[in-house]
């Protein structure tokens, strides 16, 4: 019996031996770059890290990304200056754009349809709401008014959750954990959480294996209840209450189809500039996001940069700000 045990855990031991030797061979597991506060309270990624976003569990997304001096994933380094015209885009996720190659992404696609010198930055971290974005701005404020035309972007549903930003400290340290370092450093652990295979195991860790779920199915409908629409404009007004608003040279770029008629009337009365590109969206037949992710894909980053593009030629660069 004793003989079988130790056969029986040696074999186990080879197997997720070979696993792992298989995930690193075949770069099934993601990478993501460290994360950090600097000095003026900003998120962002440390400097300097070059790799590869995986998503799906067959490689069905494969994207390189490179992280620059400023912390973010971007094809060139921040230098605004009085000469040229630069363009910011603020954002999370989508905007970071890891599901993307860095050198193909919507800042580069931009660049390449303006195809006059114009240079674009791209300020996205995963995880930013509108609360970061406007603290990001503040906080490099002598960056920001270099540049010439400033997008955020604002998912309604999510980005409007407080009205004033706070550091998430906590967030860090957990990444920073002997835990997460182990599951970094051990791929197959990476490849297994990626795709849900260790999820189980962390619910029954947490207790929350014997708990019902009270989450439904997923719709493409938003509804959000008349108190939210409430909450999410009163943060949005202390947002810009505490970090300001650049109305001449700053939009919001967003999708109409998920955010509160409400809150564009708002911006509307108040001359806040939006740039909508659900009809680009609705017009177009193909896919715009990736199948298996709800980011956007290749074809609708194209419709992203044209939307963008075609503002900045046909108003920003023809307007006066005072």
């Amino acid at each position: 019996m004793k003989k079988f045990i130790l056969k029986t855990v040696l074999y186990i031991f080879l197997i997720l031996i070979a696993l792992e030797l298989t995930v690193r061979a075949l770069h099934l597991y993601t990478e993501d770059p460290p994360r950090f506060i600097d000095d003026q309270g900003v998120e962002k990624r440390v400097p300097g890290h070059n790799g590869y976003a995986v998503t799906g569990n067959r490689n069905q997304n494969f994207s390189e990304f490179h992280i620059n001096s400023d912390g973010f994933n971007s094809f060139r380094e921040f230098e605004p200056t009085k000469d040229k015209f630069e363009i910011a885009l603020i954002g999370d996720s989508f905007i970071e754009g890891f599901h993307q190659d860095f050198y193909d992404s919507t800042g580069k696609k931009i660049e390449k349809a303006l195809n006059d010198g114009t240079e674009v930055y791209e300020y996205g971290y995963a995880g930013y709401d509108l609360a970061n974005q406007m603290h990001l701005i503040n906080a490099y404020h002598d960056q920001f008014e270099l540049i010439d035309e400033i997008f955020i972007y604002l998912n309604y549903e999510s980005d409007l959750g407080r009205g004033e930003y706070k550091p998430n400290k906590q967030r860090i340290a957990m990444l920073r954990s002997t835990v997460f370092k182990i599951r970094d450093n051990i791929k197959l652990l990476a490849y297994g959480s990626k795709i849900g295979i260790v999820e189980p195991l962390k619910k029954l860790v947490t207790g929350k294996a014997f708990q019902e779920s009270s989450e439904g199915f997923e719709t493409n409908k938003i509804t959000v209840p008349k108190k939210k629409d409430e909450e999410y404009l009163a943060n949005f007004k202390s947002l810009v209450e505490l970090y300001g608003f650049d109305k001449c040279k700053t939009s919001i770029l967003l999708d109409s189809r998920k955010t509160s008629d409400s809150f564009l009337e708002y911006c509307r009365q108040n001359e806040i500039k939006y740039l909508d590109f659900a009809p680009a969206f609705e017009k177009t037949t193909k896919p715009v996001t990736l199948i298996y992710d709800h980011h956007w894909n290749n074809h609708g980053r194209d419709l992203i940069a044209n939307v963008i593009s075609d503002y900045v030629v046909q108003v920003a660069k023809n307007k006066k700000c005072e």
